[in-house]
């Protein structure tokens, strides 16, 4: 594995050969998670690279950005590298308790915005508590709770809502675990067991925030079946998902049903109304 050497001991040389090693280990983007590295090295923000370009780095700034480009090689995700992600309008402490939130799952907040106020929200499957905590921020006259299965999972996320002074109340349990909310967001595992995954994910997230039976849908199907009395349910789903679950929740008696498309324009979040 070749090193950055003197050579490439300044701010540009180091992003260009940390890209050269990244895009060789097979990265989907390369120069960015390689300035985004170097950024975190240097407690900069990535913007503030451009003018730093020509600065020497410090031995230990060398060394520490080797350490993390050598992480990135073996596919760690940049997000648990850094210890953090932005999600909306917060940023998360992430670590391998929960999956790294996705820019397809700020749907699910977006649905929850223009619920009546004071209304019951449930984050099912909250994780790290992305979509909990964000709606709080976004909605803070709602009550939020955030439920998962997973105990360290649901630590992670208290820690989130101390560090960001959100008023969430997270609970360890499956599915709803008995609560009860005007609305139910859910963000569930949703891949087919055998489904082909990319190494950041497949080799380093929990498995049981992936993987949901032999069509991924499940927990899907068995949260569907409790929401009699839920007026609003908001469910993100894989990409080729979105049929199967619309037909579920129109037989659950969600009578109104909407699909929203993600950046890429795939149907990922189906809402079902009463």
């Amino acid at each position: 594995m070749p090193e950055l050497t003197a050579v490439a001991a300044r701010v540009e040389g180091a992003v260009r050969k940390g890209t050269r090693r990244l895009r060789t280990a097979g990265c989907a983007t390369p120069r960015l998670d390689a300035e985004l590295l170097l950024a975190s090295t240097l407690a900069v923000d990535r913007a503030r690279l451009v003018v730093e370009s020509p600065r020497p780095l410090t031995a230990d700034e060398l060394a520490r950005f080797q350490e993390l480009i050598a992480r990135r090689e073996l596919r760690e995700p940049v997000a648990y590298i850094l210890g953090a992600k932005a999600f909306r309008r917060i940023s998360l402490h992430v670590d391998q308790r929960a999956l790294i939130p996705r820019p397809e799952t700020e749907l699910l907040v977006e649905a929850a915005l223009d619920l009546p106020p004071g209304a019951r929200v449930l984050d099912v499957g909250t994780g790290s508590g992305a979509v909990a905590l964000a709606v709080k921020d976004e909605r803070p006259d709602l009550q939020v709770w955030g439920v998962y299965i997973d105990a360290d999972a649901v630590e992670l996320a208290r820690a989130n809502a101390r560090a960001l002074g959100l008023s969430v109340d997270f609970v360890v349990g499956d599915l709803t675990a008995g609560l009860w909310g005007d609305a139910v967001l859910a963000n569930l595992p949703y891949v087919a067991d055998d489904a082909p995954l990319a190494p950041e994910i497949r080799q380093w997230e929990p498995p049981k925030a992936l993987f949901a039976g032999a069509d991924g849908l499940t927990l899907i199907r068995r949260l569907v079946s409790n929401l009699d009395r839920v007026s609003v349910a908001a469910l993100e789903v894989g990409f080729d998902q979105a049929d199967a679950v619309a037909t579920l929740l129109g037989e659950a008696g969600f009578g109104a049903i909407e699909r929203r498309r993600d950046l890429a324009g795939y149907e990922r979040v189906i809402v079902g109304r009463r």
